[in-house]
């Protein structure tokens, strides 16, 4: 019973009344979740290709256990080795000298600056551009747009900016059938689409 009530705090955030209030044995059950997921450990290695699929599944992973920023950060770093672990420490100690936040977003943008060259960005940038439905089921080109996406936030800032951008890479059919529709979210023209 004891567990069960302890499971259902923590997915609560919340401490039973007969658990430990200490935050750092919220801390090591928060590591032990997030240990028990299958996530690679990050050397550092010269390949964008292996970089971006290993911040993709560590981005999976914190969807699911929805931690703070700041733990993510924490986490995140905590699987990384050799020559990703020195870059880190080169990192952390810039953001410490500079006081800067320890945000998820800030940390994706210096793992991107290091893991994804500007080449490699730009070509991304260009690929989301240039994205078209054509043979792509609805769904495929969804996730195309989303994964590519990331690279090119200046041109999705708003709700409405990101819908017209998605509209305008389906087939002209369905363009056509979405015309007269009144679509307000990104959801809507998923479902709608």
């Amino acid at each position: 019973m004891t567990n069960i009530l302890a499971r259902l705090g923590e997915q609560q955030g919340q401490t039973p009344v007969n658990q430990p209030r200490n935050p750092e044995m919220r801390q090591d059950r928060a590591l032990e979740r997030f240990q028990k997921f299958s996530h690679p450990k990050f050397l550092g290695r010269p390949n964008p290709e292996v970089g971006e699929r290993w911040l993709d599944t560590m981005i999976n992973i914190f969807a699911v256990l929805n931690y703070t920023e700041d733990r993510q950060v924490n986490f995140v770093v905590f699987q990384f080795e050799g020559p990703s672990r020195t870059w880190w420490n080169v990192i952390r100690a810039k953001w410490e000298r500079e006081g800067t936040a320890w945000t998820w977003l800030n940390f994706v943008q210096e793992f991107n600056e290091k893991y994804l060259p500007p080449i490699v960005q730009e070509k991304r940038e260009d690929d989301f551009i240039k994205l078209r439905q054509e043979t792509l089921s609805v769904s495929e080109y969804e996730t195309q747009f989303t994964k590519l996406s990331k690279f090119a936030p200046k041109l999705i800032v708003t709700e409405q900016r990101r819908i017209r951008r998605f509209v305008q890479g389906l087939n002209v059919e369905i363009q056509e059938a979405l015309a007269a529709a009144q679509i307000n979210t990104f959801t809507e023209v998923l479902e709608k689409a």
